[in-house]
């Protein structure tokens, strides 16, 4: 129980953040809880969490702003739950610095799961050791020394921004990657936010490593918001 990660919970809604400590501590996971923003972010120094789950409808300050703060001077992982479900909304939060955006109401399921990739961020975050010189999720396989991308064994050519593109995906695996940071990582600001040029690469790296680009194994659309690429 010792090394169990530590879990900060800001969420207003007692029945909520009920929910959410029950199903943590259910799991032995250690938390402490606030319904505050301005606690939330004293919390959070206080104890440096392994994660933080905000809401963004707090009655002090709103959690966009404690998600600004907190973004400052910390790199936790941080999911957002939250009843707004605008895409503008999902794409502020994310491109602020949100991690995960899980829209209420959700089950225990979809929440340990998100949980779970989060924490696993934690510790690559925590542990810079552990570099990793390839990536593997299910056929997929990534040597990032020698730059190849291979499937079922097999290796695909991908044009230099598509791996770019793929080498990106894979180093925030399981994370929600917004179309304007994707952007900006792969082509700084030239290509502003140009969105159909980034569609067009996208379809393109799916057609080479999907069984059927139309029902990714690996590849996911967030609608309106980016990509993400499972990471388990």
């Amino acid at each position: 129980m010792e090394n169990k990660p530590y879990i900060l919970v800001v969420e207003d809604d007692r029945a909520i953040r009920n929910f959410i400590t029950a199903s943590l501590s259910a799991q032995g996971f250690k938390y402490i809880e606030t319904d505050k923003g301005i606690e939330g972010i004293a919390l959070s120094m206080s104890y440096n969490p392994d994660l933080i789950i905000l809401d963004l409808g707090l009655p002090d300050m709103d959690g966009i702003d404690v998600l600004t703060k907190l973004r400052e001077w910390c790199n936790t992982p941080i999911i957002i739950v939250s009843a707004r479900e605008n895409e503008r909304q999902k794409v502020e939060a994310l491109d602020k610095g949100a991690d995960d955006y899980l829209t209420k109401p959700f089950g225990i399921g979809e929440l340990l799961a998100r949980v779970r990739v989060a924490l696993r961020h934690s510790i690559t975050n925590k542990n810079e050791n552990e570099n990793q010189d390839n990536f593997r999720v299910k056929d997929l396989f990534v040597d990032f020394n020698k730059r190849r991308v291979m499937i079922n064994n097999e290796e695909i050519h991908l044009t230099p921004i598509e791996y770019k593109i793929m080498a990106l995906l894979c180093k925030y695996s399981g994370k929600v990657l917004t179309h304007n940071f994707i952007i900006h990582e792969i082509w700084g600001s030239a290509l502003g936010n140009e969105t159909q040029s980034l569609r067009v690469f996208m379809a393109s790296l799916r057609r080479k490593i999907e069984k059927d680009p139309a029902q990714p194994e690996y590849i996911y659309t967030e609608v309106g918001v980016g990509y993400r690429l499972i990471d388990e």
